[in-house]
């Protein structure tokens, strides 16, 4: 009796499944009946061949280049799972020009070209990709079988698995005979493997090649202790090609190992009545099978006395066993991917036979119509070919759940085929060689080792990183900043001085305030004009310097809000222009005050330049050359709105930028030379014999004035933003209200509360 695996017996049920309802369907074929041979290739190159020479020559007696009986035809032959085989059947039918159609062709799904498979295959590969990029399984380890079909794996799909960030822990070759003898090499290198698979961090492993590189993980219970195994909870990858099955010795071993493995399978579904067609199946009702009792002799571990020849030492079967109490390696009642292929190629012979045989021309082959054929199969799937002639049926993905009986269940948990894949995330364990990098880190490769071992290092100030395993950390863009975390770029608020907050509210209150103020002393002169306090020192010049000093107050409203083309081209030039022409205002009411003592002085001949020519053309000449200095500034390089991105982090400050600072600081310097000639010429003549005489006020005024703008200058330089504008407009207010106070405060004083004062017999009185 020779050891078979049972699992695969399916396969035949499925053939003789289509085959009964083809032939019980008056719709297909009515005026012929197919029927079948089944030859086993027992894996091995030479039983192959023999099978073959005796499927192309029909009566079972081996005759080569010659046919016997022509009433048997053989329409085409199906090839078997493994893909040497496939290969070994297909350079003989080539040579007799028999259809051959692969079942699993090379191990894939059935058809008709070597494109086709091999379309598969790359499906299938993107397929393990794509299934590794889902779960973020970048540190995995690879076990292939040692042969051509393995090395292709290894030579021309894991390069391209690392080019997309999968690392590989280990590749592992493994060899057919492996496990042979207890003490031999080969089982030595089957532990020191079995090791490298145990110890590794990598917690995926990918499994390519032939079936025996399954039956290698079964044997690790024997290698060494199988303690570890679920501790560490490996997820293995299995491809298409490959299955979990058992023969008669294997009945008893763990399948626990690939609990929750990840399988590719041919698509499959449901066929109405299979599944009754299987469980109704026994050998004493079964006629014409060949293979039902040495299956079952293996897969229920009995014999039938009938049928063995020697001392019967084992149980006797009943041929009444149930097939559903089998484990899940042995035997599925549930149809798998490989059986729905053998069913889909009978149907597909079938239909394509049909169309021949109804054809009025017969000159064309069977593969002309196998192109052509186009059907719904009984579970609803279309089963037909692309304009090559190739049928491309997807994967399902399902997990593997073994259960305590070593039955299991197979969940479909994705699909993947070449118009659509999907993919549920049902599995999370973690197969990394580096924990990921969080946003707000980077990754700095481990120098000798693999791209996928890294540390992680935060990122530098002022970058962020807001996705895992970022290669660098990046700036943000000009209008957002990093938060603390440095994991994302938040929108920079914008700010600028303005009425709606308490700073510009308040300073803007403080120069309507001031305004009004100037506005009063103003009305107050000019109603009392005529009064000696207000014509002794020159009227003119003192509504001169009342109006530009209202002005210098109004001068604030400019610099709050926001900032726009034309307030940023009047703030700095009409303030310049005003204060110069406040200065000279005070400037000339200085020289008057001197000119005045002069002219009182016996043979004195300055009386001639007293007037208001020099007063007025001493104001008019000093505000032109401020006035010239503004105009060369507005041609030259005029001030414009701008955006400070950069002073203040996570702000934008909305300013007026001066355009050129040398211009600004000409203006700046030009006011502060004019009131240090006048601080210098009210302070010599501060003593002056006159009741009247303002130089004592002009020179505290001018004190003032000068210290406001000495400490503006270091104190403006070292603000930021929007204080900088609060700066300005505090000195400006400052230095007005200074101005105002030193010399109008006495002269209000003595008009609105000592009017006795203001008296001409006052003015002409000397000091003795």
């Amino acid at each position: 009796m020779w050891n078979v695996v049972p699992k695969y017996y399916q396969h035949i049920v499925a053939l003789a499944f289509a085959v009964k309802e083809i032939n019980e369907n008056p719709q297909i074929l009515p005026n012929f009946t197919l029927g079948f041979h089944i030859y086993d290739n027992y894996f091995t190159a030479q039983q192959t061949y023999h099978a073959t020479m005796l499927l192309i020559y029909t009566l079972g007696r081996l005759i080569p280049n010659y046919k016997c009986n022509i009433h048997q035809n053989m329409i085409a032959i199906l090839s078997g799972l493994e893909p040497q085989a496939s290969l070994h059947a297909a350079a003989l039918l080539d040579t007799y020009k028999i259809p051959k159609v692969g079942c699993i062709a090379c191990s894939f799904p059935w058809s008709l070209s070597s494109s086709a498979k091999e379309l598969l295959e790359t499906l299938q590969h993107q397929g393990i990709l794509s299934l590794l990029l889902h779960f973020e399984w970048t540190w995995i380890g690879v076990l292939v079988s040692n042969d051509e079909y393995g090395e292709r794996f290894v030579q021309t799909v894991l390069p391209v698995f690392s080019r997309r960030g999968i690392c590989f822990a280990f590749i592992e070759r493994i060899y057919r005979h492996t496990i042979v003898t207890e003490m031999g090499d080969h089982f030595k290198s089957g532990a020191k493997t079995r090791d490298k698979i145990i110890e590794s961090e990598a917690n995926v492993v990918v499994i390519y090649g032939e079936n025996f590189v399954i039956d290698f993980l079964r044997w690790f219970p024997y290698l060494s202790d199988h303690e570890h195994m679920t501790e560490k909870g490996k997820v293995w990858i299995i491809p298409a090609q490959m299955e979990l099955t058992s023969v008669a010795y294997q009945k008893n071993w763990t399948t626990d190992i690939f609990h929750g493995a990840l399988a590719f399978t041919i698509h499959s579904n449901d066929l109405p009545g299979f599944k009754m067609f299987v469980e109704k199946r026994n050998p004493s009702s079964t006629k014409g099978d060949g293979f039902i009792v040495d299956f079952w002799q293996q897969a229920f571990g009995c014999v039938f006395p009938s049928h063995f020849f020697g001392e019967v030492t084992g149980d006797t079967c009943t041929g009444q066993e149930k097939l559903d109490s089998l484990p899940g390696a042995l035997f599925e009642i549930s149809m798998t991917g490989h059986s729905y292929s053998i069913y889909n190629a009978v149907y597909a012979l079938a239909y394509a036979l049909h169309a021949m045989s109804s054809c009025r021309f017969k000159h064309n082959s069977i593969h002309h119509y196998l192109k052509r054929v186009s059907f719904n199969n009984s579970a609803g799937d279309k089963v037909s070919f692309d304009r090559n002639g190739e049928l491309l049926a997807g994967f399902d993905i399902v997990n593997w759940i073994i259960l305590p009986n070593q039955s299991f269940h197979r969940v479909k948990v994705g699909r993947m085929d070449h118009q659509d894949s999907s993919m549920e995330k049902t599995i999370h364990p973690i197969s990394v060689c580096s924990e990921s990098c969080l946003p707000g880190s980077s990754k700095k490769v481990k120098e000798g080792e693999p791209f996928c071992c890294y540390a992680c290092i935060p990122c530098s100030e002022g970058k962020v990183s807001d996705l895992k395993d970022m290669n660098d950390c990046y700036k943000c863009t000009d209008e957002s900043y990093p938060n603390k975390k440095q994991d994302m770029c938040i929108p920079k608020d914008i700010i600028f001085l303005s009425y709606e907050e308490p700073l510009g509210l308040s300073l803007a209150i403080l120069a309507l305030f001031c305004s009004v103020i100037t506005a009063l002393v103003l009305g107050t002169f000019m109603k009392h004009h005529r009064t000696p306090i207000v014509r002794a020192n020159n009227r003119t010049l003192t509504y001169t310097l009342l109006i530009f000093l209202l002005l210098c107050f109004l001068s604030a409203f400019l610099f709050i809000g926001r900032p726009q083309k034309l307030t940023c081209l009047l703030q700095q030039t009409a303030f310049g222009i005003i204060f110069s022409t406040a200065i000279s205002s005070v400037l000339a009411k200085t020289i008057t005050v001197i000119l005045a003592f002069m002219a009182t002085m016996p043979g004195s001949s300055t009386r001639k330049w007293m007037g208001k020519r020099l007063s007025i053309s001493t104001v008019i000449s000093c505000s032109l050359v401020q006035v010239a200095i503004c105009t060369a500034w507005l041609v030259s390089s005029p001030p414009f709105p701008d955006a400070d991105m950069h002073s203040i982090p996570g702000k934008i400050v909305l300013k007026c930028n001066e355009g050129s600072i040398t211009m600004f600081c000409c203006v700046l310097g030009y006011m502060g030379l004019l009131a240090i000639v006048c601080f210098s010429v009210a302070f010599f003549v501060r003593k002056l014999p006159d009741t009247f005489n303002e130089a004592k006020f002009i020179t505290f005024s001018m004190l003032i004035f000068c210290s406001v703008w000495l400490s503006f200058v270091p104190t403006y330089i070292s603000s930021k933003g929007k204080y900088m504008v609060a700066v300005e407009i505090f000195s400006i207010l400052a230095s007005s209200a200074g101005l105002l106070g030193c010399i109008f405060s006495p002269k209000c004083y003595i008009i609105i509360l000592r009017p006795q004062l203001n008296k001409r017999e006052r003015l002409i009185r000397r000091k003795t």
